[in-house]
């Protein structure tokens, strides 16, 4: 698509509009790891950790952490606290956790849409992880990072939250949520959605033990293991530049392809964001999602629902029946021997796998042993679409244009009041 097209979608907004500078870090608490068992930190040099009341302690270059009815160990020795930070004196954190029992998310922080069947048991209203994005730090997997750890215990096990100056984080997260080859402006675009993303979160988190939770949930955080150069220098031309709609920052959602048009936020979780708004996308045919198609049994999706709790019995047929404008599946009704089922489009997505079927826009090709869906797209399809944003920069739009195109009616503005939080203390 050309530039005068383009315009015709009335992208040339506005310019960046100047606040006042950030002059001190502001922290970011992010969720690395939750309830588990056993949490393991090294460095290269020694290791420090402080506890409620400014004590701090020696301890080597290996820490091995757990908790202890209620409160905290430190390579076996007891902590009279339920809480300790942990410090590496400006070097890498190699942070790596014990698995911990599959079990629900205690918070859901995040944008994705809490599922919201009808006439349902209250267990599907559970929010599920964001699937669109790739790979999330795992336990036993292990992370590098930089920033203090904040180690608290609690009854089902361990909270790692890992305190870290906002930008650090913003450059943790872009190449775990955008290839890092792409062009420098569609990386400056990912870089101001993240830190936006970030501040939202703190500014509705504020109360609690952490911020953001680092896997699909939010955003990938992966550490410093990904950053490159060109990862820093878009984090660091935007520096302090977030999305705001008056004067705060926005729920700066994003997904891989929209296929189509962008997607109405009320649509997808039931919210009114006057900045979400669906807008015309046609930039993202060459996304390698744009077209799709997926298969699973009959049977599994009986047992995905019965696993939720919904009482099903044999599925006889499923069908779309409501559509939103951009033409995506919000409602299906399921019909099985002990009655009908409506379900939503995006809770259909949640009990299959976000990954097995990558967005609600699908048609349903066949029905039998087995279910085939013909589709377009992959994720949520509300506000950015990065492949989108990959088009726009690669035909020359700066990154401010980019993200008021996706983000109607906000500014990108430099960032005005932030409290800085201590980065080390418990």
């Amino acid at each position: 698509m050309n530039r005068s097209s383009l315009t015709c979608c009335t992208i040339l907004l506005a310019m960046v509009v100047w606040g006042p500078a950030v002059h001190a870090a502001v922290a970011i608490r992010v969720l690395l790891y939750q309830d588990v068992p056993q949490v393991e930190v090294t460095a290269e040099n020694h290791l420090t950790v402080r506890v409620p009341g400014g004590e701090v302690r020696a301890a080597g270059s290996r820490l091995v952490i757990t908790p202890r009815s209620g409160r905290v160990q430190v390579n076996g020795k007891s902590i009279s606290s339920d809480r300790v930070v942990v410090r590496g004196q400006e070097q890498d954190l190699r942070v790596r956790a014990a698995e911990a029992k599959p079990k629900d998310t205690v918070r859901s922080p995040g944008p994705e849409p809490k599922a919201r069947f009808e006439n349902l048991p209250s267990v599907l209203s559970k929010k599920g992880p964001r699937p669109e994005q790739k790979g999330s730090p795992e336990a036993g997997s292990g992370l590098v990072v930089g920033g203090d750890l904040h180690v608290l215990s609690r009854e089902e096990g361990l909270l790692v939250i890992n305190v870290i100056d906002l930008e650090e984080y913003v450059e943790g997260v872009v190449p775990s949520e955008m290839n890092a080859g792409w062009s420098l402006e569609a990386l400056k675009a990912q870089a101001v959605a993240t830190r936006t993303y970030a501040l939202y979160q703190q500014m509705m988190h504020a109360d609690k033990d952490y911020d953001l939770v680092a896997t699909v949930q939010d955003q990938v955080y992966g550490g410093r293991l990904k950053v490159d150069e060109r990862v820093r220098q878009a984090v660091g031309e935007t520096k302090g530049l977030a999305v705001t709609f008056q004067e705060r920052p926005i729920l700066a959602a994003f997904s891989s392809t929209a296929a189509g048009p962008t997607e109405d936020v009320t649509n997808v979780w039931s919210q009114d964001l006057p900045y979400l708004k669906g807008v015309e996308c046609p930039f993202d045919s060459r996304s390698p999602y744009y077209r799709w198609t997926t298969t699973f049994r009959i049977d599994m999706l009986e047992t995905k629902l019965q696993e939720a709790g919904v009482g099903v019995g044999t599925v006889a047929t499923v069908t779309p029946f409501a559509y939103s404008r951009a033409g995506r599946v919000t409602k299906l009704r399921v019909l099985h021997s002990r009655g009908e089922l409506v379900l939503r489009g995006e809770d259909l997505r949640r009990v299959i796998g976000y990954r097995a079927i990558p967005s609600t826009q699908f048609t349903i090709e066949a029905i039998g042993q087995e279910i085939v869906l013909s589709g377009n797209g992959a994720g949520h399809a509300v506000g950015l679409c990065q492949w989108g944003a990959k088009e726009l920069a690669q035909l020359g739009y700066p990154f401010t244009t980019i993200l008021r195109y996706y983000y109607p009616g906000t500014k990108v503005t430099r960032a005005w009041r932030l409290d800085p939080m201590p980065l080390h203390d418990p």
